[in-house]
């Protein structure tokens, strides 16, 4: 049985959309929206990016679904929203998006923290970033 709260989850190869995450988290109860937007930017330890694709495991949108779930229990959230990019990224493309309402704003700022670490832990999404020196590197796989 899925969270009511649970409003939204995804895996998309198509650019993301803040204002699809912040209409599906609308609630007049809601005192407080806490988004997070993660963008590829162009440095990495030092060296310059070109650009990073995501790759996701196949069961990575059933991992995101199990951590927006477990947010939604642990914290009284009133909506949850994770959506994730995968495939070819440019610099400042949206890779993740992800967004709580509670009654409070601490309480939504905790949820989406604990969203946003736990999905970067936990989901199978693994990055392979393109330097400007011609190397590469894997980030987050097994």
């Amino acid at each position: 049985m899925s969270h009511p709260a649970v409003r939204l989850v995804d895996l998309r190869e198509t650019p993301l959309d803040v204002d699809e995450v912040l209409a599906c988290l609308d609630d007049e109860a809601a005192g407080g929206l806490t988004l997070f937007v993660g963008r590829v930017r162009d440095h990495d330890g030092g060296r310059d990016v070109l650009g990073l694709d995501y790759s996701a495991h196949p069961t990575a949108l059933e991992r995101l679904h199990e951590v927006c779930e477990r947010v939604a229990d642990e914290f009284d959230v009133h909506g949850v929203a994770a959506v994730h990019r995968v495939g070819t990224l440019a610099i400042g493309d949206i890779a993740v998006v992800v967004a709580t309402t509670a009654a409070h704003r601490g309480q939504a700022f905790e949820a989406s923290r604990a969203l946003i670490d736990t999905l970067k832990a936990e989901v199978p999404i693994w990055k392979h970033q393109r330097f400007g020196d011609g190397t590469e590197e894997w980030v987050g796989s097994p």
